[in-house]
């Protein structure tokens, strides 16, 4: 059961549905995908629908992982940098993969996935990505070839007594 992965692919209200549902089971799951379980799904559509409207400004770009039938069960967001002296990389957020999913290689065909389609745009050199610590994503970026390039300690309040890490992850493009 393998993903294809669609760059830019065209939002049908039904895929707009489905990356909405897929954002809050994947926080619910426990992804750090910029909630804290438990999530509804109207508690995501305000951060989807700005996702949505950066699309359609061109700031931002989906690349989805759709299943046999055609519905998303991953996706990364991907943010070409704006400011004139770094153009040559892009940023990456929101990297998901379905839970039902996850543990099949689905992570790592997307991660895959990112990277050729950040290295099929003109000029990007690498990709800058930041995450929530503690939640031993540091090792999955890693063995997809991510170095650690920065961590700000305490940066992120997950609970009040809950404090994280906010690390800064970069891989070069060759």
């Amino acid at each position: 059961m393998s993903l294809t992965f669609e760059l830019d692919p065209e939002v049908t209200p039904a895929r707009r549905d489905q990356l909405l549902r897929l954002w809050a089971e994947v926080s619910n799951a426990g992804g750090s995908v910029g909630f804290v379980p438990p999530v509804t799904e109207e508690d995501v559509r305000p951060e989807l629908l700005r996702h949505l409207a950066q699309m359609a400004e061109g700031r931002t770009r989906l690349l989805a992982g759709l299943d046999e039938q055609g519905r998303v069960s991953a996706a990364a967001f991907l943010v070409p940098n704006r400011h004139r002296l770094m153009r040559h990389w892009i940023w990456l957020y929101t990297v998901m993969v379905h839970p039902a999913r996850q543990g099949e290689g689905a992570g790592r065909a997307l991660m895959d996935a990112v990277a050729q389609a950040a290295a099929g745009l003109a000029g990007v050199r690498g990709i800058r990505l930041t995450l929530r610590g503690g939640t031993g994503l540091e090792r999955f970026y890693g063995a997809c070839g991510y170095k650690e390039v920065g961590r700000v300690p305490d940066a992120i309040r997950v609970a009040d007594d809950d404090l994280r890490d906010d690390v800064t992850m970069w891989l070069t493009l060759s």
